[in-house]
């Protein structure tokens, strides 16, 4: 596998962190010396690293066995990469989810001028918002992300997978994943959930990619950055006149649906509740997508798997909960300790960083026998793919149903699918675990 690296070292957003010089965190604690460590070599190495990047499992799994809590000087941060160890962060109320500060932190000096209402709006992102906050502003959605709720798009969504592929996918052609479906069907299905009329669709996912490269760290140049904070600030001034259209004229839509629930105005502010708009329109898109391709590329890549599920069309649903958990599209959540605590006889300090590195603690061996085996018959849903607890990724009944939709039609109409052999591209991304394109042969 190859992966297309920056000219200039890339910074971490998180740490300020480089491939060429990795800071250090004067007086942080000595990682421990376990037993373990002591029989088993273990060299720390930077997690956006090429390398690392384009294959992380190998090098996350001997971390995790070197030490599941492990103070990293490098990138000046915690990495929690055991599964019991990351489920106690993510109950544990003293391990903060607000992250903006550090967001801003990277933003280049002759950038800080336009940052002020972008970093604003990302304030307002309940992922960046600790209880009782994330609560009261979850609860707004609550109902219109509920499985049943979202069961009503099912036979949208499949009318619109199959007419999208019938239109890009030949049998017989060779075209890419990325760009025939799992891009372009996500973004049709949320703008369509959202409300957002299709002529408006190119300004409106431009600007959710730019606000993209700014959380997920892509923007590295002053010009990026103040490309992508501008584009917050048109996603949110485009939001918030729907808003007021649909105040006006209510469609069939998740805006007009939230607004009748009265709690726009009362509980939560309009200010507030088109922020959260920002944040479903950019989350969703992303990781539905990455989360079709990865399940589709661990399916083609395990002939036994896709014969199985081929066979029997009700795996697909597992075959997609197994995806996310052997290869999902998130690799890490980013959180800080809002107060000191223990973890594992540690004790994590006030304003630490902690990266809680789902990819590593869903191939966990204490909590899941022979991890990287990809089984659809696994049938397990308890992956950390979604988060867990407060937290637990809103969107997830929406993410599920339209990586079933596409998975079912490709893996049951079209039997000639297979991988074209080239070397895959992994996007370069702390966070992410996204491929720039997928060829095959239809």
């Amino acid at each position: 596998m190859t992966i297309t690296t920056p000219n200039t070292p890339l910074v971490c957003p998180v740490t300020g962190a480089t491939a060429d010089a990795p800071p250090m965190r004067p007086g942080g604690p000595a990682p421990l010396v376990t037993a373990a460590a002591r029989t088993a070599p273990f060299t720390e190495r930077y997690l956006l690293d090429p390398a690392v990047n384009a294959d992380p499992y190998r090098y996350l799994n001997s971390l995790r066995d070197h030490d599941p809590v492990y103070w990293s000087a490098m990138h000046r941060a915690w990495l929690i990469t055991g599964h019991g160890q990351l489920m106690h962060c993510l109950r544990d109320p003293a391990v903060s989810a607000e992250r903006v500060g550090p967001l801003m932190d990277a933003v280049p000096e002759g950038a800080r001028e336009d940052a002020e209402r972008a970093f604003a709006i990302l304030s307002r992102w309940m992922v960046f918002n600790d209880a009782p906050q994330h609560r009261r502003l979850r609860q707004v959605f609550q109902e219109q992300f509920a499985a049943r709720t979202i069961g009503r798009y099912r036979a949208f969504v499949e009318r619109a997978t199959r007419a999208m592929l019938a239109r890009r996918a030949v049998p017989g052609s060779i075209g890419d994943l990325v760009a025939d479906i799992a891009r372009p069907l996500p973004a049709l299905v949320f703008a369509r959930w959202l409300g957002v009329p299709q002529a408006h669709g190119p300004s409106f996912w431009y600007w959710n990619a730019r606000v993209g490269d700014l959380v997920l760290g892509a923007a590295q140049e002053e010009r990026e950055y103040r490309t992508s904070l501008q584009s917050l600030v048109n996603l949110d001034d485009y939001l918030a006149d729907l808003v007021r259209q649909r105040r006006a004229d209510p469609k069939d839509d998740l805006i007009s649906n939230v607004l009748a629930g009265g709690r726009i105005g009362t509980s939560v502010s309009e200010e507030e509740f088109v922020g959260m708009l920002t944040q479903m329109a950019f989350a969703g898109g992303e990781t539905t997508s990455n989360l079709i391709v990865n399940c589709l590329l661990a399916l083609l890549q395990h002939p036994e798997q896709l014969a199985a599920v081929r066979e029997d069309p009700k795996l697909v649903p597992m075959a997609v909960e197994e995806a996310m958990r052997f290869d999902g599209p998130s690799k890490m959540s980013i959180r800080t300790a809002g107060e000191d605590l223990d973890l594992d006889g540690r004790t994590v300090r006030s304003g630490d960083r902690m990266f809680l590195v789902t990819a590593a603690a869903n191939r966990d061996p204490d909590r899941f026998p022979d991890p990287d085996v990809f089984d659809v018959r696994r049938g397990s849903a308890s992956h950390l793919g979604f988060g867990f607890g407060a937290h637990f990724c809103i969107g997830a009944a929406l993410a599920r149903l339209v990586a079933g939709a596409v998975v079912d039609v490709l893996v049951r109409e079209y039997p000639g699918l297979e991988l074209v052999e080239q070397a895959h591209t992994w996007q370069l991304s702390l966070l992410n675990r996204a491929l720039t394109a997928l060829p095959v042969r239809y």
